[in-house]
């Protein structure tokens, strides 16, 4: 088993931008697959990129990033589901305001929303709220 410890800020920060490029690929590989392959509507393929980007990130965040172990983990997955829903709703509000009345490519939103999101609210409620 990981020792369970406060991982300091800073590598904290740095250690979770590396796992949200992970998750983010997993995010934008399905929203992508989604829309071009299966022609499903980029508002859906979204919001379902968004929920395999945060599997994905809950489980790093976990066991990685915050190495918080609590044997209660569903009380983290509550916290983390709360701000994934969040995050989903802050994210495919924006790629749609971006893309349907800022005249956008839905995939230059996407990168515009998730980087905004992922560094202002991400970080700071997965440090503080999720994995406190």
């Amino acid at each position: 088993m990981v020792r369970e410890e406060k991982v300091p800020l800073v590598k904290s920060f740095f250690r979770s931008q590396a796992s949200s490029l992970l998750a983010t690929g997993a995010d934008f590989l399905v929203t992508i697959l989604l829309t071009e392959l299966l022609s499903v509507w980029y508002v859906v393929s979204n919001a379902l990129g968004n929920l395999t980007g945060a599997a994905i990130s809950f489980l790093l965040g976990r066991f990685w990033v915050f190495r918080r172990l609590d044997p209660r983990w569903y009380h983290q997955a509550f916290r983390y589901a709360l701000t994934s829903l969040s995050s989903a709703a802050l994210n495919t509000g924006l790629v749609f305001l971006l893309t349907d009345y800022g005249g956008l490519q839905y995939i230059v939103s996407k990168i515009i929303a998730a980087t905004c999101v992922g560094v202002f609210f991400n970080f700071f409620m997965y440090r503080y709220f999720v994995f406190r």
